[in-house]
């Protein structure tokens, strides 16, 4: 300094680091801390700002979003801002809002898991359209499955959807099983919904639940089974009648139940699950891939033999992993 007194001093003296005089003379003096004041060429001014705001709000802009009123003030030969920063002043000062008069959409919280540890524990059921030869006209599929072991255990075919019908299958179904199952689950569904139906339900003690108002993947296991019903070899395009339509879906169901390798339950078929023969049969494969392994260990190498096991538990409305 011109008076003799050393920087690191004169710097103790102001409350600085001799490092921080170091970088004002590099950088200059701009204020780089976090939280610091900064200057942003491009922000709008505050008169500019306040102009997108009252603009946006005009009467004939009510029922505008951002991007109409940038092109409309565009076609005036006007021009305040983007369509994005409008929507930035608006968010900024709480007028981002719904214009319409209807009510709020809530979103749907997750549904309650519904866990199926053994047979006739949770069954769930749809109606599946099949076409006819006449364009228009279907019939219509009743199926209920219980999720544990997919087994189809109830099902009839008609030619109009109707809770009475629905009624009947689920008393039949409920008799020619002995079981009452704790939970039955289905679409939002007229037939569903059937005072008959859900009359019935309670009565029995079974608690229905239904899919959630515009998800229609709340009840995967019965849409599974139709597609299955739909892609099996040998559907037909149409039916001709009713009877034609319930004597070849009587025919998948045996195949579905009894012949059908499911992959989600270790390629057995519901049969074999439900009757308890699934123990012994997955013993015997496991046996078998052992043995082989034992026998030709360089086929596997380092890689253990696959061991076939069946889910403890099937859950429907399983939750996401956090």
């Amino acid at each position: 300094m011109v008076a003799g007194a050393r920087e690191e001093a004169a710097c103790d003296l102001v409350g600085i680091s001799l490092r921080t005089l170091q970088r004002w003379r590099c950088d200059g003096l701009e204020d780089r801390r976090k939280g610091s004041e900064k200057h942003t060429p491009r922000k709008l001014p505050p008169e500019v700002a306040e102009a997108v705001y009252k603009t946006a709000n005009l009467e004939r802009f009510a029922d505008q979003t951002p991007e109409q009123v940038v092109a409309t003030l565009a076609g005036e030969a006007t021009y305040l801002a983007s369509a994005s920063t409008v929507y930035r002043v608006l968010r900024a000062r709480n007028a981002v809002n719904r214009r319409q008069d209807s009510k709020t959409p809530v979103l749907s919280k997750h549904p309650e898991e519904r866990v199926a540890t053994a047979p006739n524990q949770v069954w769930t059921w749809d109606i599946t359209w099949l076409t006819t030869e006449v364009k228009g006209i279907w019939f219509y599929a009743y199926v209920i499955m219980d999720i544990f072991d997919r087994s189809v255990v109830g099902w009839s075919i008609h030619d109009t959807e109707d809770g009475e019908h629905a009624r009947e299958l689920f008393e039949r179904t409920c008799r020619d099983q002995r079981a009452k199952p704790t939970f039955v689950h289905s679409d939002n569904g007229a037939p569903m919904k059937a005072s008959t139906l859900v009359n019935f339900l309670y009565a029995n003690k079974i608690l229905p639940t239904t899919n959630r108002p515009r998800v229609s993947n709340d009840n995967p296991f019965s849409e599974s089974l139709f597609k299955t019903v739909k892609y099996r070899a040998g559907y037909p395009r149409t039916f001709t009648n009713l009877m034609a339509a319930m004597t070849w879906f009587a025919r998948f169901v045996d195949w579905y139940n009894t012949k059908h390798l499911h992959s989600a339950l270790a390629y057995l078929t519901p049969a074999q699950c439900r009757t308890g023969k699934a123990a012994e049969i997955l013993e015997r494969r496991n046996q078998t891939l052992a043995a082989a392994k034992a026998d030709h260990p360089l086929r596997w190498g380092s890689r253990k033999a696959k061991v076939y096991a069946t889910p403890a538990a099937t859950v429907l409305h399983k939750r996401p992993a956090a």
